[in-house]
């Protein structure tokens, strides 16, 4: 298949009316996820210019996920999944709503964006599972993967035009307005889902939460190419997602003596190489031969413009860096992401997704409180180029020691789950 019709092929999860719906309101919802992001991240910035008070705040909002993310899928499995996320969208709703009421009145303190980033992080861990399985549900396992890089590639474009409109926003309007207009942008989301109809396959209550999680781990254990890619997705989560989730404050105040605009500019950057990767890259990652080995490959390179971004103070090189070390990142992430999907048999799928998310996207409380403390003990330069060290070492190492991994064939015509017996 030519790159043109793989790419032509990318979007076929539109033909399907339902995906269509919930993808434009998940559009409008995440402008407004980002929105926030940025005006949170400047708020946390401001209130306590600490590079350790931006990891705290990404360690609240994600430590839910390692707590709960297990359960989640299990509740994914069993419940109704398109009520669970008109409930989880709805509260995220209101928390938003009290974050801008608490700002425009002029009482925010840091302890409340570190509790309301909590609150939201339990709901952000039942959510995402339930979204990406939900995903499933809308397009049928065939598209799956599909769906979710079209998902994706919706986030990417938030991730441009979230920052761009804070910056603008927080410049004119107030930062409060921000978190408004996030509240606002959940209605849109929340109404497709009343609107949609899924082919959920509801797994019977034949046993208990912890039986069920059981066999999700039991599962994992035997197939090595799941823990291939929970463990390739743990690499960039880990070393690379701090830098862009919790750090660009700390970049921007000390090393681009810069403002709330310079802080958008880096976020679009890295949202647009986001988008690029999306788009063009990830889809032909997952239709190449020898998958883990272009995966491996993706992981050294967001190594190395790691790097690059710790050694400049120019802006321009700045942005660059990130677009490139933004580019691999959903490249890695959304094919790991499908893969799970489709090696997973249909009545484990939210229970997979939910132990790759806890294992992976799980370990940010933990790699956002070492950035932002090594940032504050080393500086930030010195941690941003530990961490792209350090990406891209655990990448050729994984590679040499999962000689299996480097031959293998995601796109193979055998795609049912990989033996237990097959070589690491």
């Amino acid at each position: 298949m030519s790159i043109v019709s793989t790419l032509r092929e990318s979007f076929s999860p539109l033909k399907i009316r339902n995906f269509r719906i919930y993808l434009g309101g998940q559009a409008i919802s995440l402008v407004g996820t980002w929105l926030q992001m940025t005006a949170q991240s400047w708020i946390v910035w401001e209130l306590s210019h600490s590079a350790t008070a931006l990891g705290v705040t990404t360690m609240l909002g994600t430590l839910p996920t390692l707590l709960l993310g297990p359960w989640a899928g299990v509740w994914a499995d069993r419940l109704d999944r398109r009520k669970l996320l008109i409930a989880s969208q709805a509260g995220a709703m209101v928390l938003a709503f009290i974050l801008a009421l608490l700002t425009q009145t002029g009482l925010v303190q840091l302890w409340h964006v570190y509790l309301l980033a909590s609150l939201l992080g339990i709901i952000t861990a039942i959510d995402i599972p339930t979204q990406q399985t939900f995903l499933g549900d809308l397009s049928g396992i065939a598209e799956v993967r599909k769906a979710i890089n079209l998902n994706i590639t919706m986030l990417q474009v938030s991730r441009i035009l979230g920052p761009a409109l804070a910056g603008l926003i927080i410049a004119t309007l107030g930062v409060s307005i921000a978190f408004w207009l996030n509240g606002l942008s959940f209605v849109a989301v929340i109404i497709s889902l009343w609107l949609v109809t899924s082919n959920q396959v509801r797994k019977p209550r034949e046993s208990n939460f912890l039986t069920e999680f059981k066999e999700g781990v039991s599962y994992v254990i035997t197939q090595p190419r799941l823990q291939d890619m929970i463990i390739l997705a743990i690499l960039v989560t880990f070393f690379a997602f701090p830098v862009i989730m919790s750090l660009l404050p700390a970049v921007v105040g000390q090393v681009l003596k810069g403002d709330a605009a310079t802080l958008s500019w880096l976020m679009m950057s890295s949202g647009a190489g986001a988008l690029v990767g999306t788009m063009f890259v990830a889809p032909l990652t997952q239709a190449t031969r020898r998958t883990g080995l272009v995966l491996g490959g993706i992981i050294g390179w967001i190594g190395l413009w790691l790097i690059l971004f710790s050694e400049t103070s120019w802006l321009p090189l700045s942005l660059l860096s990130l677009f490139f070390v933004s580019i691999g990142i959903p490249a890695v992430l959304t094919t790991t992401m499908g893969l799970v999907q489709v090696l997973a048999p249909l009545d484990m799928r939210a229970r997979l997704m939910s132990l790759f998310f806890t294992l992976s996207f799980g370990m940010q409380p933990i790699a956002s409180l070492l950035a932002g403390y090594s940032a504050d003990a080393w500086t930030t330069p010195v941690a941003i180029r530990v961490n792209g060290l350090l990406l891209l070492v655990g990448a050729v190492l994984f590679l040499a020691v999962r000689p299996a991994l480097r031959r293998w064939e995601a796109n193979a015509p055998q795609v049912a789950p990989v033996a237990a017996v097959d070589a690491v």
